[in-house]
């Protein structure tokens, strides 16, 4: 059974649309991309009172791996962050290349140096990342190799990484029994050996809403996406399988498939990126807790839903807040052996998932399907990027342009 791994990013439709009312006599002009940084309009550093947290911590000592299609060691946000890793989808070529740039986006959500607010600056900007591809360029390495990327869980597990990134996944259709068993039992050796796992929940909630895996796996704290006003985006896939959320629209990125410039995005790639990024901190911080232990910590302070169940099937128990305990000292690490999101009186990790509310999100107030009582009153002002629908503004020199588009399988 042959099927395509989805890279968890927003689907886009092919149109391309410029910016008519900004055309005068003798030419096209467009406002200058220089009026506002790029560290300006990563509205979420902001939200997340990134300058204060980085007097804390900054990640340094952690390592993330991403799995995914490579990271560009080359780039200059992760000028001497990538280390050399491993190519699951292509053995005989450097997992420090990335031909679609989609794992080197997401590396520099989480370490980018910020190129003095020019660049991409990462929540974590001091950790260090292992690329490890399991998406290939050609037809054969591009499609469904269960085995390379149980390998590739392996491989982290029994590295130096603490936190294991996972901004893709298969939808559960594509994957037999067996495949999800694979996937499974490598999960759980990554467990095993004290990793954390984070894992995108997919952007089709309006188109299906499949879960994929391996966040639907056990284990796994599967991630899901809100918007700028912290509620739950309308691509992200719901459902048991998400424990946290995170921003993951409006996100900018470098753009992809080697296009200059930088693009506007959104996805729960982007937001699991940003939830890697955020366990970093903590663990940079607390570098003798397991990573259960962590994560416990990070549902304990995750802003709550404001009504409803907990943990919600659009956010789980809440959307990240790596500052209420690095700067308020909040949350109880617990027991180091305990996963929390598995079954409390089963020490198997293939236990059923999301059993264990903290107990701080036994206590707070539940929270509506879509919506969470995040950090909107708090310091930083936001500048949207004005667009409709799901799209992408590439800034480029010499103007400003709009760029909606769809490719099979993948999509920022």
């Amino acid at each position: 059974m042959e099927a395509t791994v989805t890279l968890a990013c927003k689907k886009w439709r092919v149109v391309v649309s410029l910016l008519a009312s900004m055309l005068v006599v003798g030419g096209a002009m467009a406002p200058s991309a220089a009026a506002e940084t790029m560290r300006q309009r990563q509205w979420y550093l902001d939200r997340m009172q990134a300058e204060r947290v980085w007097k804390v911590s900054t990640g340094r000592g952690i390592t993330v791996a991403v799995l995914d299609g490579g990271v560009n060691a080359s780039a200059p946000e992760l000028k001497g962050k990538v280390l050399k890793g491993r190519n699951f989808a292509e053995p005989k070529k450097d997992a420090r290349q990335d031909p679609d740039g989609h794992g080197t986006a997401m590396a520099m959500l989480i370490a980018g140096n910020g190129m003095n607010d020019q660049g991409i600056k990462g929540l974590a900007p001091d950790t260090r990342i292992l690329p490890l591809a399991v998406a290939g360029t050609t037809k054969e390495s591009g499609t469904r190799n269960v085995r390379a990327f149980a390998d590739a869980i392996r491989y982290a597990a029994d590295s130096d990484a603490r936190i294991l990134n996972i901004s893709m996944g298969y939808e559960f259709y594509t994957l037999e029994s067996n495949e999800r068993d694979q996937i499974q039992r490598a999960v759980d050796y990554a467990i095993s050996r004290g990793k954390l796992l984070f894992a995108a929940s997919g952007n089709n909630a309006t188109d299906g809403n499949e879960a994929t895996y391996p966040a639907a796996s056990t284990g796994v704290a599967g991630i899901g996406a809100v918007d700028d006003n912290f509620t739950v985006a309308k691509f992200s896939t719901y459902g048991p399988q998400v424990a946290l959320a995170a921003a993951g629209d409006e996100i900018p990125i470098r753009c992809l498939d080697g296009k200059p410039g930088y693009c506007r995005s959104g996805g729960t790639s982007q937001a699991t990126a940003v939830t890697s990024a955020s366990a970093a901190l903590i663990w940079a911080k607390h570098p003798s807790w397991t990573g259960n232990q962590v994560l416990r910590v990070m549902i304990q302070t995750a802003a709550k839903p404001s009504e409803g169940k907990v943990p919600s099937r659009y956010i789980g128990y809440g959307t990240v807040r790596p500052r209420i305990n690095l700067l308020d000292g909040k949350g109880e690490p617990g027991p180091a052996d305990v996963n929390p999101l598995v079954k409390a009186n089963d020490p198997s990790p293939s236990a059923s998932k999301g059993s264990e509310p903290s107990a701080s999100s036994k206590s707070e107030a539940a929270a509506p399907a879509d919506s969470s009582a995040a950090d909107k009153d708090e310091d930083g002002s936001v500048t949207p990027w004005v667009i409709g629908g799901v799209a992408a503004v590439v800034v480029a020199a010499g103007g400003l342009f709009v760029v909606l588009r769809r490719r099979s399988g993948m999509s920022v």
